[in-house]
């Protein structure tokens, strides 16, 4: 890593630390008793440019390597500690990359710029109730009626589903096809006719508005559709990617959350004749946690650099690089669930009480163990990937 790149990623990880410790953390643990944050806060994430980081300048962005995006995740999971928050703020880096890839020009210009001021919410519908981590099983249909496409069907598990303006859908525009084969890709707006939302109660993750969604009958406009019909499932494919490694990234911040919030604990509380962090048995439990983390942060600046390294060389998910992304999901998650775990025991009762950092993590572990691919289903994509 040359000194210039360097010198960007403190100064951006700083300014977004400085942003999560005093807009986000302070009110986290009455957000998730609300259900849900101010909207404001999108808007100021796009002002200050945290939503556009990634994204082509043309359209309101900034341009970013893999590299570069890294810490800017991991310190909004570590200093703003709520994957809620989280999840919903940043709602839009699965829900636009579709667009940007494969939608029209007219289409960029009319969705991403307000979605990265922060005006627009944006969010990617895939999972079906009956459906889960198969996707080439879903049965949403988008048929084609002259400069219309009419939808009908159901999303599940979808974040920002109540509040989103712009919704990424995943649809069979060839009914009668079965698997991979005739899913394509369609953004709708929001406020279309025939849109019902559910709100979903959850273990974690209180603060985001999770939902089911029910399209009946709902007239899209043809030009809405992303890329070619039937070319769909590769386009999710490639998006799981990039979602999957800004897991494992959050995953480490909130790793390291965790490990503050303990050893602070450990610090200054007193038990048997000294603070807790004189015993050895809490003091191995803590270099037990940072052992964990210091490899998933090794991890994840090897793969970042590795995907940069290859996108600069024109290659798009390599299969050897997939397959490290979907081994580090793995590892990161766990170590964030070995963290958590740990924590909590560290601060003992104090663990197991609402507002403290640890005891919303650990709320948390599950579902980032289980979005953007199971752990079951990540090892055996990177086992195909490796040929194995």
């Amino acid at each position: 890593m040359n000194e210039d790149l360097r010198a960007t990623r403190e100064a951006l990880a700083d300014s977004v630390a400085r942003f999560a410790k005093s807009e986000i953390a302070p009110h986290a643990t009455a957000w998730d008793d609300a259900g849900e944050f101010p909207r404001a806060l999108y808007q100021r994430a796009g002002e200050l440019g945290f939503l556009g980081i990634g994204y082509p300048e043309a359209l309101g962005g900034t341009p970013a390597s893999l590299s570069l995006k890294l810490p800017v995740w991991v310190a909004l999971a570590r200093h703003g500690a709520s994957g809620g928050v989280l999840a919903s703020l940043f709602s839009h880096n699965i829900g636009l990359p579709p667009v940007i890839a494969h939608g029209s020009e007219a289409v960029q210009r009319e969705v991403v710029p307000s979605v990265l001021a922060g005006e627009k919410i944006a969010a990617l519908a895939i999972t079906e109730p009956g459906g889960g981590s198969d996707v080439a099983a879903l049965r949403t249909t988008a048929r084609r009626e002259g400069e219309h496409y009419i939808v009908d069907g159901e999303k599940t598990f979808i974040t920002s589903g109540m509040r989103a303006d712009w919704l990424t859908l995943a649809v069979r525009t060839e009914p009668a096809s079965r698997g991979a084969g005739g899913i394509s890709m369609l953004l709708v707006p929001g406020d279309l006719p025939g849109i019902r939302r559910t709100r979903l109660a959850k273990m974690g993750w209180q603060c985001s508005d999770t939902a089911q969604l029910h399209f009946d009958g709902v007239r899209v406009p043809a030009r809405y559709l992303l890329g070619a019909e039937g070319a769909g499932f590769r386009m999710i494919m490639a998006n799981f990617n990039g979602e999957r490694f800004g897991l494992a990234a959050a995953a480490l911040g909130f790793a390291q959350a965790c490990l503050d919030e303990a050893l602070a604990w450990a610090r200054q509380r007193q038990a048997f004749g000294g603070p807790l962090i004189g015993h050895q048995a809490v003091r191995h439990k803590l270099v037990d946690m940072q052992m964990r983390i210091a490899s998933t942060e090794a991890w994840l600046e090897s793969v970042a650099a590795q995907g940069d390294a290859l996108e600069a060389q024109g290659i798009v998910n390599a299969p050897e690089w997939v397959s490290q992304v979907c081994l580090l999901k793995n590892h990161a998650t766990q170590t964030m669930q070995f963290c958590a775990d740990a924590a909590v025991q560290v601060l003992g009762g104090m663990g197991f009480m609402r507002g403290t950092v640890s005891e919303r993590i650990y709320r948390e572990v599950k579902v980032m163990m289980i979005g953007g691919g199971a752990e079951e289903i990540m090892k055996e994509l990177a086992a195909r990937q490796m040929g194995w």
